[in-house]
């Protein structure tokens, strides 16, 4: 399912990005672009709400259009699993790469298989402010606002990851940070996600998404495309070291990992010369 205006224009984006190693680039044209007060303003009724009747009266129908969305959408798609999957019953972080505004998906009917009922998924503040029914799961299907500012990363957001890991629950989070459209190669991880894991004990399950181009048209310029999710190996803090020097370790750990990962799935070597194949079912 193609989603967003204007693909030509993004892929310009991207490759003119890749090419200059602007790993965490924007490059989608129509996101929404909250002010600074906007978007402390929606994290506090966040945090307000997030316990009241009325939020659980949002989230229960979210969740569940999520949910069945996540079957529909993942009919044919395969999960390879490399690794131990017990950090999922503990509560840990799931990193993946980030190519889709769907491909949440992926993820939360994988979780489903193996016996979790829901998927927490931080998310950037624009993601919150969009409009429609991908705004409305977006702002209700368990995501977590992840507001910049550090007084925020170091106090209440902590405490809500704490809260959920409490419920044993998984969350996602995606260390590329910006959505590169249908890109299949993996990025250099930002460290964030790996020094909140540091800080909360909590094990990091590293994933990659392999997209496989189908012969049928979605529309006129992109070929249907399929997924396998590779589940890696899961990654834990090591206590002896500090938050910060973890962060350093687990992040290049997850990359070493997605790196084989895609050299395994696509046959060749990971580099960022852009070349048209690098965005999946594009009729270049």
């Amino acid at each position: 399912m193609i989603l967003g205006n204007n693909r030509p224009a993004v892929i310009e984006n991207i490759a003119a990005a890749a090419e200059s190693s602007d790993f965490y680039a924007k490059v989608e044209l129509d996101d929404p672009t909250p002010s600074p007060e906007e978007c402390r303003a929606f994290t506090q009724r966040f945090l307000a709400q997030r316990h009241s009747f009325s939020q659980s009266l949002r989230t229960a129908p979210a969740r569940l259009f999520a949910n069945w969305g996540s079957d529909i959408l993942n009919r044919s798609t395969e999960y390879v699993i490399n690794g131990d999957l017990s950090a999922l019953e503990q509560g840990c972080f799931l990193t993946s790469n980030h190519f889709c505004p769907l491909e949440n998906t992926i993820l939360r009917a994988f979780v489903r298989k193996h016996g979790k009922k829901k998927l927490n998924v931080i998310s950037q503040m624009c993601n919150f402010f969009m409009k429609g029914p991908l705004g409305y799961l977006l702002r209700n299907a368990d995501t977590i606002p992840l507001l910049e500012e550090p007084r925020y990363l170091a106090g209440e957001f902590l405490t809500v990851l704490t809260e959920r890991f409490a419920k044993e629950e998984p969350v996602l989070i995606y260390p590329e940070q910006e959505m590169w459209f249908n890109y299949r190669k993996p990025r250099p991880p930002k460290r964030g996600a790996y020094y909140f894991a540091a800080k909360l004990n909590v094990p990091v399950m590293c994933c990659f998404v392999q997209i496989i181009d189908l012969p049928g048209m979605d529309t006129k310029d992109f070929h249907k495309v399929r997924y396998v999710l590779h589940v890696l190996d899961t990654l834990y803090p090591d206590p002896e070291k500090s938050a910060r020097q973890n962060s350093f370790d687990m992040s290049q750990k997850d990359m070493e990992l997605k790196r084989a990962a895609y050299e395994a799935c696509y046959g060749k070597k990971l580099t960022y010369d852009f070349d048209p194949s690098d965005i999946a079912g594009w009729k270049a």
